[in-house]
């Protein structure tokens, strides 16, 4: 994707949006990293290159955690800087054919502790480079237990 064209505020959305879709695009989503980007996941070390971002990603897209979307309640953009926040609410629906793909453990558990939707929240800190690709990408969220809460 080429974000020099986007504001930040326009990229952040577009990003969110690649993997809120009904079909998620791993290829679209890598598209708004730069070549030597890092991430940090937030629950393990951190990860340098698309090779890498890839690989953490691919479960996610593949379904194993069930149908994810993320709900973006605040964003603060600092243009000048190239960075951007945001603070989400990371959902999971393990429901109909949504669970068929995800890890059995955590289906079962989903499905009997919090029938099937559970949701926890966290922030993400962008940093971009001039063409507006990112080279950063931060994750701070709660990864241990209780890990989630029963969505809305």
């Amino acid at each position: 994707m080429n974000t020099s064209d986007l504001g930040l505020g326009q990229t952040i959305d577009a990003f969110v949006s690649a993997f809120n879709d009904p079909e998620p695009d791993l290829d679209r989503v890598m598209s708004f990293f730069a070549e030597d980007a890092r991430y940090l996941p937030g629950h393990g070390p951190e990860l340098r290159g698309l090779a890498a971002i890839r690989a953490e990603f691919a479960p996610q897209f593949a379904g194993r955690y069930g149908a994810m979307t993320f709900d973006v309640y605040d964003r603060v953009i600092d243009p000048d800087r190239r960075r951007a926040t945001i603070r989400w609410a990371c959902r999971l629906d393990f429901t109909g054919t949504h669970g068929r793909r995800a890890f059995a453990p955590v289906r079962w558990f989903a499905r009997l502790r919090y029938n099937g939707r559970m949701q926890w929240h966290g922030l993400d800190v962008f940093h971009f480079d001039a063409a507006g690709q990112i080279t950063g990408k931060f994750t701070y969220a709660t990864f241990r237990l209780p890990l989630w809460e029963q969505a809305r």
